[in-house]
């Protein structure tokens, strides 16, 4: 008989850069177009297939992830807020 335990735990340590998404358009490629919820940043384009990382509702479009190496990806924000804080 397998016992079965609770996995490991682990905490995040690392600092990626983020952006809230306030909307998105997908294209054909899935790329996306993304407008930040700040104003102070200008709409962007993600690189082809980056949308495919996307799982977003108009509820929570999330955040736009930026890691150190120039990884990009997507949070929910609910699991984003409560795993990081400005640094």
């Amino acid at each position: 008989m397998v016992v079965q335990r609770e996995m490991p735990r682990y905490k995040c340590h690392k600092e990626v850069r983020a952006l809230k998404i306030a909307a998105i358009e997908i294209h054909a490629d899935n790329s996306a177009t993304i407008a930040p919820d700040d104003a102070g940043f200008a709409v962007f384009t993600t690189e082809p297939g980056w949308a495919e990382r996307f799982h977003g509702t108009d509820e929570d479009c999330g955040f736009y992830v930026l890691y150190e190496n120039g990884y990009t990806s997507w949070s929910p924000s609910d699991p984003f807020i409560k795993g990081y804080s400005l640094a």
